[in-house]
């Protein structure tokens, strides 16, 4: 086993991202922290680790939130590696688990595979196997929401050990990987986006008030927005499911979201937009929206993107934005595909 606790002169972070756009992750991150400072080395197809001399956790995560770093989706610090091997031992595992998860107080434990698993278990029993130990130890264990994490990251060389704080670790789901349970009432997949991103961005919909959602057909969003007790205008030429129709909180314009603001002089306190358009057109129709948000009003938008510069793109969709905007969030969410989930508030 290799030991990184303490007395090293920087943290080795692991980082999560899209298995397309981990080049996108990759860059950003060289961008920020320069390539002569920090090494990124890639350990699974989602998965790399960003060493240096200055590097921190904490300081990772505060530029990802806030920068933003939009193609990052999890965080933890390196602890511990196993190689094959001993990773193959369960035994070594949780005597490892042992030595670096002590501590008084809860601890989530967390456990994901990055590519193909070739140990002779799966997740689940050594999530099993270390959860066993740890509560023996007298640590109270828990699937999430503890004030730390332990994450197990299962790759093609072994096993990665991780420890974080929740908010250091960008999102509270193993490697980021949101599970959203679909609804009895689900409309359309589409709502896991919204889902997600109200989840991980801890976005409180003003309830009472009133939104737009822009592309609404079939009706995912507004199901969403109705369900947080907002009035929802449903701008779309296309129809809406059958349920939203009887809904009295669901006002549906036939139109086009152009053409709705420029004949709209309602005040709303919240816009939402999964168009299907390219994102530089998208976020001018949100700037376009700017005139009927509130002061403070949210706005959450998809930016579809295509593989070609997408760190580009997000880079000059939030300029775009800046000046009637304060971005919050932009990162690509475990249900965004070629796509990141931009959160902001009108200035």
């Amino acid at each position: 086993m290799t030991d990184h606790a303490g007395g090293s002169p920087g943290q080795q972070v692991l980082f999560s991202t899209s298995e397309e756009y981990y080049p996108a992750a990759k860059r950003e991150l060289l961008d920020l922290y320069g390539a002569e400072q920090v090494t990124v080395d890639r350990l699974g197809p989602d998965l790399g680790r960003l060493s240096g001399e200055d590097v921190r956790l904490g300081q990772v995560a505060e530029d990802c939130r806030h920068r933003p770093l939009a193609f990052v989706k999890h965080l933890t610090a390196e602890v511990a590696r196993l190689p094959l091997e001993t990773a193959a031992d369960l035994d070594a595992v949780a005597e490892a688990v042992q030595r670096v998860a002590g501590g008084p107080g809860e601890l989530a434990l967390q456990a994901w595979v990055s590519g193909q698993n070739p140990l002779p278990y799966e997740t689940a029993e050594l999530a099993k196997r270390c959860t066993a130990v740890l509560a023996a130890q007298g640590v109270p264990v828990r699937r999430a929401g503890a004030p730390r994490t332990l994450s197990l990251c299962v790759t093609q060389s072994g096993l990665l050990l991780g420890m974080a704080t929740t908010a250091d670790q960008l999102s509270d789901w193993p490697g980021g990987r949101s599970r959203l349970a679909k609804g009895r009432d689900q409309i359309s997949r589409a709502e896991f986006k919204l889902e997600e991103a109200f989840q991980t961005f801890a976005v409180v919909p003003p309830a009472g008030g009133t939104a737009v959602d822009l592309g609404a057909s079939p009706g995912g969003w507004t199901r969403i927005l109705r369900g947080h007790g907002l009035t929802v205008y449903a701008v779309d030429p296309g129809d809406l499911d059958d349920r939203l129709r009887q809904d009295r909180g669901v006002r549906h314009i036939r139109t086009t979201a152009g053409e709705f603001f420029r004949n709209e002089r309602q005040q709303f306190d919240m816009v939402v937009d999964d168009m299907k358009m390219a994102p530089e057109l998208s976020c001018r129709i949100v700037l376009d929206a700017a005139e009927r948000l509130r002061p403070g009003g949210m706005a959450v938008i998809t930016l579809k993107l295509s593989p070609q510069r997408p760190v580009d793109t997000v880079r000059h969709c939030l300029a775009l934005l800046a000046p009637r905007y304060r971005v919050r969030a932009a990162r690509q969410l475990h249900h965004n595909r070629h796509e990141v989930t931009v959160v902001a508030e009108r200035r």
